[in-house]
This record gives C-alpha cells, sequence and structure tokens, in this order.
C-alpha cells in the first residue's frame, strides 16, 4: 500500500480498494467506498451517507480513482442510504472532470434515495451510459452557471451544476428548509422537495428562493410568483403524501 493509499484509509483486496468511512472514524455509519477495475472504466461502489460531511474524503478518492481508469468510471449507488445536494454536486464536479479528460461517469445501479434527489434535479441522464447529449450540452451552459448567468432559458438541469456555487450560501438553504418544515409541518425531504419545485417553476436560482424565504420571515414580502409557486409545490408534496399513506 502507498503512503498516500494509508494517509487515506485505503485498502486493497483482490485487486479492489475500500475507503473508510467518512471524518476519520467518528461516524462509523458514514460512506463506504470500493473502487474495482472492470476493463478500461473502473466500477466505484458508494454505500451509505453521500452528504456535506464527506466531500473532501470522496473528492480525492474519485479524482485519484479518474487519473487511474482510463475511459471513466461506473458508479454504484444502490448501497446509498441518504444523498442531498452536497452529495449530488461531488458526483457533478467528478463528472465534469471527466468531461475535461475525455472521459464519463455513468450510473450503473443507484437505489431509491440517491435517485430521488437526481430526479427532483433532472440530472439522472447526466450520467447515462451514452455521454453524447450530455457531452454536448456541458461546455459552455456549465461555465455560465459558473459566472452567475441569469439566462432565463437555460436547460434547468444547469441549475444543478450552480449547486456548487450554491454551497457557498449552504446556510442559507439549510435554513429555508428549517423554515418550510416548521411552517407546513413537512420531513427534512419533503422542505427540499419543495424548495426544488418553487425554484423550478419561478425560474429563479435555488439559492435565491431560498434567500428569499429567509428574507420573508424578517419582513420582506415574497414575491407573488415565488408565494404562488411555493403554495403550489406544498400542495403537491402534501398530496402525494397523502396519496401514499392511502385511506384510513
Amino acid at each position: 500500500m502507498s503512503d498516500a493509499a494509508a494517509q487515506s484509509g485505503v485498502g486493497e483486496v483482490n485487486g479492489c480498494t475500500t475507503l473508510a468511512g467518512s471524518g476519520g472514524g467518528k461516524r462509523p455509519s458514514g460512506l463506504t467506498v470500493g473502487t474495482c477495475p472492470d476493463g478500461d472504466r473502473t466500477v466505484v461502489t458508494l454505500s451509505g451517507d453521500l452528504d456535506l460531511s464527506v466531500d473532501q474524503e470522496l473528492q480525492q478518492a474519485l479524482r485519484a480513482t479518474l487519473a487511474r481508469s482510463d475511459h471513466g468510471i461506473e458508479l454504484d449507488l444502490g448501497g446509498v442510504r441518504f444523498c442531498d445536494c452536497s452529495g449530488l454536486n461531488i458526483l457533478l464536479g467528478i463528472r465534469q472532470q471527466a468531461l475535461a479528460e475525455s472521459k464519463t461517469v455513468t450510473i450503473r445501479g443507484i437505489s431509491p434515495a440517491a435517485e430521488r434527489v437526481f430526479a427532483l434535479t433532472g440530472t439522472l441522464s447526466l450520467f447515462a451510459p451514452d455521454g453524447d447529449e450530455a457531452r454536448e450540452e456541458d461546455d459552455d451552459p456549465a461555465q455560465a452557471a459558473a459566472e452567475g448567468s441569469d439566462a432565463p432559458d437555460q436547460d434547468p438541469r444547469v441549475e444543478v451544476v450552480q449547486l456548487r456555487r450554491a454551497m457557498q450560501t449552504r446556510e442559507v438553504i439549510d435554513l429555508a428548509r428549517g423554515i418550510l418544515m416548521a411552517a407546513f409541518t413537512l420531513s427534512s425531504e419533503e422542505a427540499w422537495s419543495v424548495l426544488v419545485m418553487t425554484s423550478q417553476n419561478t425560474n429563479t436560482k435555488l439559492y435565491r428562493a431560498a434567500q428569499q424565504l429567509v428574507d420573508s420571515i424578517q419582513g420582506d414580502p415574497l414575491p407573488e410568483s415565488v408565494q404562488n409557486a411555493l403554495s403550489a409545490a406544498v400542495a403537491h408534496v402534501a398530496g402525494s403524501r397523502a396519496a401514499a399513506v392511502g385511506p384510513e
């Protein structure tokens, strides 16, 4: 085992490597990363919680894996128990790097918990095995997103690429989710869904929608379009919950 591998907690068994749980062992229920070569690609298996706490360690592991792979990475997310916007952002980041190196990152398996976040943000197709479509639409829109473009007709999926920037305002996003949870008796996941739907239906960047909601608590009125979209999103989530529970 190399010195770098030893420092990062990576061990090799029968040609495969496993990265210990995140946080230096502080979170035994954190994320486990297994990597295994598969021809000219490398399969990366993620199990556990894919969130902000694994950011640095997972980024390093994925970058190292991408560097060793000739054509790219296949992600197996079947063991992911929890995934939020920061976890998705990590995967979007490694995908961007892969495209820059003429490689691809695809998904071969995904858990319901992870799929829910991809479905809400419309990004699952970006990791499809056929990367031609994703490659065509990637560079310029992503760069515009990084620069804060307000183009009204940009692909909604670019909004998710902007999560890299939105992570700088994560506190505002989390605060907005907390407000929604308290005001409408929503779960954390439901509050996230409401915030994403409000953002998409008003063509407003996610962090701006969150900031508007936080500002409304401090006395600034919500724009009428945002208020209407928010009400519709809450009603949709509440209706989906009622349908899932069924008649008593």
